[in-house]
């Protein structure tokens, strides 16, 4: 089963299967991350960059700024949750749980 994967509102929501899931107004627990000094960082989301999905894993990069310091920079690449192949049915991760960033190496970007 094919899997839609967009940004919309310019980089506002994830949408997966033309339903909104997943909002950059959140609050990001960030470890192993390359944003500023802070660990972990407290990643205030301000808007979704890239989204690709790698092997069921819908990922992307976020921009936005640690609360604890104020640096603004983008996010590495974060796991926002996995969408079943068989299905299309999407499971999105906990955004005030931890998070660690990483390389995607298969991905396909869709913007």
């Amino acid at each position: 089963m094919v899997t839609a994967i967009h940004q919309l509102d310019d980089g506002a929501w994830l949408s997966v299967n033309d339903e909104r899931q997943v909002t950059v107004s959140n609050l990001w627990l960030l470890a192993n991350h390359d944003v500023c000094r802070c660990q972990p960082a407290d990643f205030l989301a301000e808007g979704f960059v890239e989204i690709g999905v790698d092997t069921g894993r819908v990922e992307g990069r976020i921009a936005g700024r640690c609360i604890r310091c104020g640096t603004s920079d983008v996010t590495g690449w974060l796991e926002f949750g996995r969408a079943d192949p068989e299905t299309g049915e999407f499971r999105p991760v906990v955004p005030d749980s931890i998070h660690l960033s990483r390389r995607c190496t298969r991905l396909t970007s869709r913007r």
